[in-house]
């Protein structure tokens, strides 16, 4: 894990630029940093690297790596570097490192852009091509790992994060205004419907995307994988197997280290899991950090008890506060260069900052688990409703009641057959929009829409939150939550085999006796605590607003509601009358969040300068 940045320019960049560029690069990085410049015909390709060492840890991996014509800067990690390495031996291939970068150099220039099938692991790159002069830019599968592009008259300016191409460029960009009205009024879910990032012009490199530049300035952009749902036929035994087997070789590859690793543990099955593997099924002796809120809808003290004791592992624990509640939120901001998009990541922030204090480097999590596995309530009702013509479709319902229908707030989602005569309706997901567009000083609305990627509703639904509702977000929080303490983060759930066996798996064996994410239990049995593994409650790290911030106190009101550019955006006598609400419905909680998170992004970059 690293941070890389870079330009393809027509002109000089000051070294001044650089340096500083390098030196907001520390956090992904702060094992060492190097730049370098490679003149082509008529531009010149910057490389700015900054170093968090995870594998081979000495001198000799540092990068822009070299070898032959190629030369690469690349943040993440190749999972299967030692597989990979043994078969480019005999095909002649030499190292001179254990790294793994070395091993995606070798490869490509085996290979090529056909190098990336055979690749797993989390990546963003810039690989050169001195004697071609190309430069391609390309983002892992799942968007692991941020690639953000900006071009402007000067140069097309490339990076881990928004504030080192504005630094790079000595320009700061502008708020992209309708993406902060998207944001306030749809929820994170929105954010990666449209191509647009919280700065004008401002894009990323989507997942499993490479872009390559020529020489003269032509570039072509190619999508190297797709996943899609084609159901085989297939027994419930057929289902189990293939999922442990594919677990278990993801954890496997995903616990490679020269350096010690931590995981990020809740109550819920995802967690629990990996904990499990990690411990049980390969003797790691792995430290588990875990968020604990006094609120019962998100207590998860008990399960995750249970769970350290059923391993005997080793759990630090973090408990919510509404301390400096503010001014870590201004901190963390100013980071991400964005608002934070939900409360469970300004939770997820304590956790990183422990793992980095413990010593730890890696942090494995949950990441992808409910979107693959059908985990979220409306997969549930989605998948009752594939279910309607069956027997025992009353039966089914009378599951889901004593299970996840016990524990839906979302209101439209009480009611078991909410998808089984409108398959359509989508009301659920942009809960109150119309009230929260009457915040805004312009009024905002965007109805929901989804892309078609597949005939079945319930896997078209978790297809389009892996490509644009859930997982874009998830992972963009994680990445720089976890870099913000200079840790890499690590998600077993997103492996490229399991994802597309999973999609070959018939939606029916999903959910089993009133148990979402059957498959993934079956998968547990013997690394997780009964009581946890057949606990019928969805649970993951969250936490009410109220147990963040106190609305009675007047400095916090006062700070709420002081001049700030957020009212040039939502009228400020809308939001001192919403502070006074009873904030138990959970839209209106997630709601006061985005505001105050917008809020303090607007005030960071009113003062920012580069």
């Amino acid at each position: 894990m690293c941070g890389i940045a870079g330009a393809i320019s027509k002109i000089d960049i000051s070294s001044d630029r650089i340096n500083r560029t390098l030196g907001l690069m520390r956090n992904r990085g702060p094992d060492g940093s190097r730049s370098e410049v490679i003149t082509f015909s008529n531009h010149k390709i910057f490389l700015l690297f900054s170093r968090l060492s995870i594998i081979d840890l000495g001198p000799r991996a540092m990068q822009p790596f070299s070898r032959g014509n190629l030369k690469i800067i690349s943040n993440g990690e190749l999972y299967n570097h030692t597989e990979l390495r043994r078969e480019l031996k005999t095909l002649g291939h030499r190292f001179k490192t254990k790294s793994d970068t070395e091993v995606m150099l070798a490869a490509w220039e085996q290979w090529g852009e056909e190098s990336l099938d055979r690749m797993e692991g989390m990546w963003a790159f810039a690989l050169v091509d001195i004697d071609k002069q190309k430069i391609t830019l390309c983002r892992d599968r799942f968007g692991e790992k941020p690639l953000y592009v900006w071009k402007t008259n000067e140069a097309y300016f490339f990076g881990s994060e928004p504030k080192y191409l504005a630094t790079l460029a000595g320009i700061k960009p502008d708020i992209n205004y309708e993406q902060i009205s998207r944001f306030l009024v749809n929820g994170y879910k929105a954010l990666y419907k449209r191509p647009q990032t919280f700065f004008q012009n401002f894009n990323e490199i989507a997942p499993s995307n490479y872009l390559t530049i020529s020489g003269n300035g032509l570039s072509s952009k190619v999508r190297y994988w797709d996943l899609k749902y084609a159901p085989a036929h297939m027994d419930e035994k057929t289902a189990v197997d293939g999922v442990t087997s594919r677990l278990k070789h993801s954890m496997k590859v995903r616990l490679r280290s020269d350096v010690p690793m931590a995981l990020c543990l809740s109550g819920g099955v995802d967690s629990t899991i990996l904990s499990g593997l990690a411990t049980r099924e390969f003797n790691e002796n792995i430290s588990t950090f875990s968020i604990i809120d006094d609120d019962e809808r998100y207590n998860e003290n008990g399960n995750i008890d249970a769970q350290v004791s059923f391993l005997g592992c080793k759990n630090y624990k973090i408990r919510t506060s509404q301390n400096n509640f503010l001014d870590r939120m201004s901190k963390l901001i100013a980071y991400h260069d964005k608002p934070i998009s939900t409360l469970s990541y300004y939770l997820h922030s304590f956790m990183s900052e422990q793992i980095s204090n413990s010593g730890c480097r890696v942090a494995i999590s949950g990441n992808g688990a409910d979107e693959l596995f059908a985990g979220y309530y409306d997969h549930y009702s989605f998948w009752l409703a594939e279910m309607g013509s069956r027997t025992n479709h009353s039966k089914l319902v009378a599951d889901w009641k004593n299970s996840y229908g016990k524990y839906v707030q979302n209101p439209i989602l009480q009611s078991p057959d909410v998808f089984l005569h409108n398959s359509s309706t989508r009301d659920h997901i942009y809960l109150n929009a119309e009230e929260f567009s009457s915040w805004l000083v312009e009024p905002f609305c965007e109805p929901f829409s989804e892309i078609k990627y597949s005939d079945n509703v319930l896997r078209n639904r978790m297809l389009n939150e892996l490509r644009h509702e859930t997982i874009p977000v998830i992972l963009h929080e994680d990445d720089r939550n976890s870099m913000f303490y200079s840790v890499e983060n690590r998600s077993p759930y997103l492996d490229r085999n399991l994802a597309e066996f999973l999609f070959t798996v018939p939606s029916r064996h999903l959910v089993k006796h009133g148990f979402a994410k059957y498959l993934l239990r079956a998968a547990g049995t013997g690394y997780v605590s009964e009581n946890v593994l057949w606990d019928k409650r969805k649970r993951g790290f969250n936490a009410p607003i109220d147990s963040l911030v106190d609305r009675k106190d007047p400095q916090t009101k006062d700070r709420l509601l002081c001049q700030s550019p957020i009212f040039n955006v939502v009228k400020r006598e809308k939001i001192e009358k919403f502070l006074q609400h009873d904030m138990k419905e959970n839209s209106l909680s997630k709601n006061l969040f985005s505001f105050i998170s917008v809020k303090l992004f607007l005030e960071h970059h009113e003062g920012w300068t580069v």
